[in-house]
């Protein structure tokens, strides 16, 4: 199980969740930003169904292959 991390930090004069280095939106309080970084982390804990993905790697290949609905990642929020 992958770990991943929402950090919460200051963004666009307000306050948002990242993940790496992706933002969510801007919300008015550092609580708020909080509330909704902790419901994501609650919804991708749910597992989900097992499904067929199809991808392009950099070569230019694409590639089929089965993803697990219940291999889910283990997100904490931080800050």
């Amino acid at each position: 199980m992958s770990r991943i991390v929402y950090e919460i930090v200051r963004h666009d004069w307000g306050w948002a969740y990242r993940l790496g280095d992706v933002y969510s939106e801007t919300y008015p309080t550092h609580d708020d930003a909080r509330d909704a970084a902790k419901q994501v982390a609650r919804e991708q804990r749910q597992p989900g169904e097992t499904t067929e993905i199809s991808w392009e790697d950099e070569n230019g290949r694409w590639h089929t292959e089965m993803s697990d609905g219940g291999d889910r990642p283990d997100p904490d929020v931080t800050g």
